[in-house]
């Protein structure tokens, strides 16, 4: 009994002096500080945005048809190109329609010689009907003829009229400034009138919408804003580099689609640089107001636990407390804390899952490490 007691009293000496005497809890699972990299809270002027995919439309766009059947004879610009209103871009055979305005104008000037006859004939006849001469039934035949002739002349000129609209539209122009397609007929064919193939369809670049749908829960908040100014919309696409174009808010749909629970707005774009392109998707950014004085902090600092979003808060003694926020939004990468942070404070953004509450910690680059990530 005596040779156990020794060597159990060794065993616990042994184990206190592993431990040092000092409290575990402040330690990282291997025993050293914890290397982290911190940033301090601050306050910012931060916008109020909705970000959504949208979809690229034009403001117009026309499939132009021939409006008479003929032989295409010629174009008049590239595929691709950009036209304005009244460009020609197509011509049709127009031999047809001249030989059919000669044979209307050519009916016109018979019908008005046998209609000037005519009224000359009832001038004459007037006055023996006056003296008795001419019976009342031959008078009564002869205004007839007279009044019938005038309404062939008129006629004439309808026809005439319509021979030079069918002539014009031999000559197809733009109906509005845009830019050209796929060019889907070649000169030699012929084409018909009203066809269900488009001989080429015109998009209009400038102006240019963007469609998007945001949640019904977000409309309050952009009619809100929306009568305190115009909202201005960012578009471009969603792997982008560089400055986004902008437009504003113009169209609100008049219901929600309750299908989805979404509402559809529109954002007219100048797109004179023509980033945008009918068909093309991207990411589209409502900025509703700017709101100052806003603490923020980098969005790497929020952490989600079981009961809800937290930050590790670095103390003086340089470690480290758990501390409950309620946050709004992330913008830019910069995340607005509502509560539980106030300016200055510091956070850990990089090596919180090496934490726990009072765990010590050590800045990166402090011990030979390169600094990591925004903050000190």
């Amino acid at each position: 009994m005596r040779r156990v007691l020794p060597a159990l009293a060794a065993a616990c000496a042994l184990a206190a002096c592993s431990h040092g005497g000092s409290d575990p809890k402040g330690q990282a699972r291997g025993g050293r500080p914890v290397l982290v990299t911190l940033a301090t809270a601050e306050t910012r002027t931060m916008p109020v945005q909705i970000e959504a995919i949208g979809q690229v439309e034009p403001v117009s766009t026309v499939q132009v048809r021939a409006l008479v059947a003929g032989q295409l004879e010629a174009t008049h610009f590239t595929q691709g190109q950009d036209v304005h209103k009244g460009d020609r871009l197509f011509s049709l055979d127009k031999r047809p329609m001249e030989a059919a305005l000669h044979q209307a104008e050519a009916a016109l000037a018979r019908d008005l010689a046998q209609s000037r006859n005519s009224s000359s004939e009832l001038q004459r006849y007037q006055a023996l009907f006056k003296e008795g001469g001419v019976s009342v039934e031959q008078f009564d035949q002869l205004k007839a003829n007279a009044s019938a002739q005038e309404e062939t002349v008129a006629a004439d000129r309808a026809a005439v009229a319509n021979a030079w609209v069918q002539l014009s539209y031999a000559d197809i122009r733009s109906p509005l400034d845009g830019r050209t397609g796929s060019l889907m007929v070649t000169p030699g064919n012929l084409v018909k009138a009203n066809d269900t193939t488009p001989l080429v369809t015109i998009n209009q670049m400038e102006p240019i919408y963007v469609t998007c749908s945001v949640p019904q829960q977000a409309l309050p908040q952009i009619q809100h804003y929306q009568a305190s100014g115009s909202i201005r919309v960012e578009a471009g696409a969603p792997d982008a580099e560089g400055p986004r174009s902008e437009g504003t808010l113009t169209f609100i749909d008049n219901a929600v689609d309750p299908t989805t629970g979404t509402v559809k707005l529109r954002g007219t774009f100048p797109n004179r640089d023509r980033h945008l392109w009918p068909g093309q998707f991207v990411t589209t950014r409502l900025t509703l107001a700017q709101e100052p004085n806003d603490v923020v902090v980098p969005a790497e600092a929020i952490q989600t636990g079981q009961k809800g979003l937290y930050v590790y808060l670095a103390k003086p003694d340089m470690t480290v407390e758990m501390r409950p926020v309620a946050t709004d939004r992330t913008v830019a990468g910069w995340t607005v804390v509502r509560t539980g942070l106030t300016a200055g404070d510091r956070v850990v953004t990089d090596g919180q899952l090496q934490l726990m509450p009072g765990s010590s910690i050590v800045l990166k680059g402090s011990a030979g490490h390169a600094p990591a990530g925004r903050g000190a």
